[in-house]
């Protein structure tokens, strides 16, 4: 399904009947990535998945995007669909997004979840987005994905699942390079840390144990900044936590979110 909101055509799915939950994705993925969430949810929650800006079958116009755009494009969709309230999942970029949209749209959260992501980049990481940028906008995106691979599982899980692994090739290949561009200029910008005690519904920080992209100390500052929220550091995981160990992170995700709906 498509609703046009904030300038661009939005593709979302919803699925099952309850407290709404909306899904945000990782940078050059699509809503299948949250395919085993879903199905977990489901019976207990209206599950809202969408496409980010410029990725999947959502619009992916060109130019720099920003987050706060991005966040825009969320409240669009949520006034479209009629929802007044929702529960936020965001892994990575997605997490970016909800810590931006918690900030300008709180009325709108019921609870705010955020999985493998940071608050703020030092100074030095900044310079990764601009050299992802050149070689995308040289290349393509095929660069981009064994990397991508490396950093987002551990050796162990990319040798025991190559099933996974050709399921994210193929979002990241079919990933639009504008609509990656885009987002890689909005990324570097994210810095709320000193605002996050701003932040009042429930909230749950989620890291992999072996994130080398948004490591344990990036999960903890965010912790420490949302007086009240919890955190969970999964095992034997990297960046896509709820891909890696995911009856973990199901487990984790009702939880949280049952107490939160209660």
């Amino acid at each position: 399904m498509k609703l046009t909101a904030n300038g661009i055509d939005i593709h979302y799915t919803i699925e099952g009947e309850g407290p709404v939950v909306t899904m945000s994705h990782a940078l050059g993925c699509n809503l299948s990535l949250w395919d085993d969430q879903a199905q977990a949810l489901s019976g207990r929650y209206r599950v809202l998945r969408y496409d980010t800006r410029g990725h999947g079958q959502t619009s992916a116009p060109s130019g720099p995007y920003s987050l706060e755009q991005m966040a825009d494009d969320l409240h669009g969709l949520l006034t479209g669909l009629g929802i007044a309230q929702t529960h936020f999942v965001g892994i990575s970029m997605g997490g970016m997004i909800g810590q931006t949209f918690a900030l300008k749209y709180p009325m709108l959260l019921q609870g705010l979840i955020l999985c493998s992501t940071t608050s703020r980049y030092p100074a030095a990481m900044r310079s990764t987005w601009v050299e992802r940028i050149r070689t995308v906008e040289a290349k393509g995106m095929e660069p981009t994905v064994e990397p991508a691979l490396q950093r987002w599982f551990t050796p162990s899980f990319r040798e025991r699942r190559p099933d996974v692994m050709d399921r994210v090739r193929v979002m990241l290949r079919s990933t639009s390079p504008h609509g990656y561009i885009g987002c890689c200029y909005a990324i570097p910008t994210i810095d709320l840390t000193d605002r996050l005690g701003e932040v009042r519904c429930p909230a749950l920080v989620i890291a992999g144990e072996d994130d080398p992209g948004t490591p344990v100390a990036m999960a903890q500052e965010i912790h420490v900044a949302i007086h009240s929220s919890e955190i969970a550091i999964l095992r034997s995981a990297s960046h896509l936590g709820n891909l890696e160990q995911p009856e973990e992170f199901n487990r984790i995700l009702l939880d949280f979110l049952d107490k939160a709906t209660e």
